[in-house]
């Protein structure tokens, strides 16, 4: 069967669920979404990695696997969600060391903010689209990028038409910026990922 590339389009945060954030992923050539329940860290992880304006002082888990793997020769060739199981995705690392290829079974949140930091491609295959993908105009529905941990890396097409507002309409773009530095600097990240949402919305 075929691989189907994906891109990640976006990360919305949950105000109907606590801490829950929807991955939503989109096939390279065509309409389709496929949305998937992230936890927080995972999601966070995946939006410093995507986002040039943070930077962590400290190693993120998924950095130090980066950089433990680039120490000793390691590539992350490709990242595959090979199944869907009563909405848990499954999904596989394709690494290689020295010619010899390996794979390995990981969540999907880990596998993509993984591949993010590789700059790997994602893959997916059609009857997982088939099953749970979704047809929408995710910019108008995404509060795009930020990070509860559900059942690892499930579907929830009811996230996706949540967007959460933010409690930074009146603060200036200057001081947003600086708010925005304290975070990190303080490692808030999910803090930081709001903030900068809403410097995002002002661009």
């Amino acid at each position: 069967m075929s691989l189907i590339q994906l891109t990640i389009k976006g990360i919305s945060y949950s105000q109907t669920q606590s801490g829950a954030y929807a991955l939503v992923l989109s096939e390279m050539e065509g309409t389709r979404t496929l949305p998937i329940i992230i936890g927080a860290f995972e999601a966070q992880s995946i939006a410093i990695a995507l986002e040039t304006e943070i930077r962590p002082p400290r190693p993120l888990t998924h950095d130090l696997f980066k950089t433990f793997s680039d120490r000793f020769l390691i590539t992350v060739k490709e990242v595959i969600i090979h199944k869907l199981v009563d909405g848990v995705f499954f999904s596989s690392l394709v690494c290689e060391r020295e010619g010899v290829e390996e794979v390995i079974d990981t969540r999907t949140s880990d596998a993509i903010a993984i591949a993010v930091r590789f700059q790997a491609p994602i893959y997916t295959y059609e009857n997982i689209l088939e099953k749970a993908g979704v047809f929408l105009k995710i910019e108008e529905e995404l509060g795009i990028k930020e990070p509860k941990e559900l059942e690892e890396d499930s579907l929830d097409l009811e996230e996706l038409a949540v967007k959460k507002e933010t409690p930074f309409s009146d603060i200036s773009l200057k001081e947003l910026h600086n708010q925005l530095n304290e975070a990190v600097n303080d490692e808030n990240y999910e803090l930081a990922a709001k903030i900068r949402d809403e410097i995002s919305k002002r661009s």
